[in-house]
């Protein structure tokens, strides 16, 4: 339609201008001057009119589907946007209405986990100190073994001691010779 407008425009200002003519020669004279160029601006205001239109038609709509265009799709993206700011609000209220819980929930684990620790830590106290009672008695038995054997050894050599400076005191040359007489009839009488 818009491609037919220039016709249009241009047959109706002929059929114009030939009324018009034909309607001054009709009336003559001066009249008929002013008439035709009134007739005249008529057409030349139809023919810019009709240019414009012609102009308009041709730019404007291709100008205006492209703005309509990007108005569109700055739509879309401001409402993706909006959803997704949506979506992130509904997700921090909820976090926000957990956090009380979640807290709660962590401070029971924390004192959990400190009673657990604390327990664990008092049984490895208590484990260790068994195992040094242990060692312990174990040491003071070794030491008092130690200082029996010592002592029992000390007991032999001072009896030793005691009984060869007694034997020496009493043993007598007449009294060696009567206990190796003995012994060699002790081994006289045994049979081999």
């Amino acid at each position: 339609m818009i491609r037919r407008l220039p016709i249009f425009a241009t047959v109706l200002s002929a059929v114009l201008f030939a009324v018009l003519s034909v309607h001054a020669a009709e009336e003559g004279g001066n009249a008929a001057q002013e008439h035709a160029n009134e007739i005249f601006k008529w057409i030349n205001f139809v023919l810019v009119a009709g240019g414009l239109i012609w102009l308009f038609g041709k730019v404007l709509p291709s100008k205006f589907r492209g703005n309509a265009d990007s108005i569109s799709s700055a739509i879309t993206k401001a409402t993706a946007a909006k959803a997704e700011a949506d979506r992130q609000l509904r997700e921090a209220e909820e976090k926000l209405a957990h956090l009380e819980q979640e807290v709660t929930q962590l401070r029971a684990d924390a004192q959990r986990e400190a009673e657990a620790e604390g327990q664990r830590i008092r049984n490895v106290t208590q484990a260790d100190a068994q195992k040094i009672g242990v060692a312990a008695t174990a040491e003071v038995e070794a030491a008092e073994r130690a200082a029996r054997l010592e002592l029992k050894a000390i007991a032999a050599n001072l009896a030793v001691d005691g009984a060869e400076s007694l034997l020496a005191k009493q043993l007598t040359p007449q009294g060696q010779e009567a206990l190796v007489s003995a012994f060699v009839k002790g081994l006289a009488g045994r049979p081999n």
